[in-house]
């Protein structure tokens, strides 16, 4: 009887080992300083999807564009980019929202931070202004 439960005893401490954070366990993981962040010079992100990068800005109306180079800019007609987990972003009701079912659900960004491909942390201010963390 012993060994029966030490034996589910270690299966499950193996199990609750690689049990994958859910999103929100990941943000509240990841402390970055509002203090660290530094106003973007250029207001312009990085993004990834399918392994290529793309750079993002938005307008004076907050709607969104896209380039694959940084030189050719195009409107964003969904308005949608990526993070870094692969969570949908987008700006709509004057708030920054994101999904994690590609757009099943959406949920208030938490302090309207994100974080980038290459681990920068990004965040919009009430302005939307974009404010970074590298």
């Amino acid at each position: 009887m012993k060994k029966l439960f030490f034996a589910a005893s270690a299966i499950c401490m193996l199990l609750a080992v690689n049990v994958a954070p859910t999103a929100a366990m990941t943000y509240l993981t990841k402390e970055v300083s509002v203090a660290d962040f530094k106003k973007s010079p250029n207001g312009i992100w990085e993004g990834k999807m399918d392994g290529k990068t793309y750079w993002y800005k938005l307008d004076k109306s907050a709607k969104l564009w896209w380039s694959a180079d940084g030189k050719k800019w195009a409107a964003v007609e969904s308005g949608m980019w990526a993070d870094k987990d692969g969570k949908w972003l987008k700006i709509g009701d004057g708030k920054l929202w994101w999904s994690a079912d590609k757009g099943e659900k959406w949920a208030e960004v938490p302090e309207w931070k994100w974080e980038g491909p290459k681990g920068e942390w990004y965040k919009f201010d009430d302005k939307w202004t974009l404010w970074v963390n590298k």
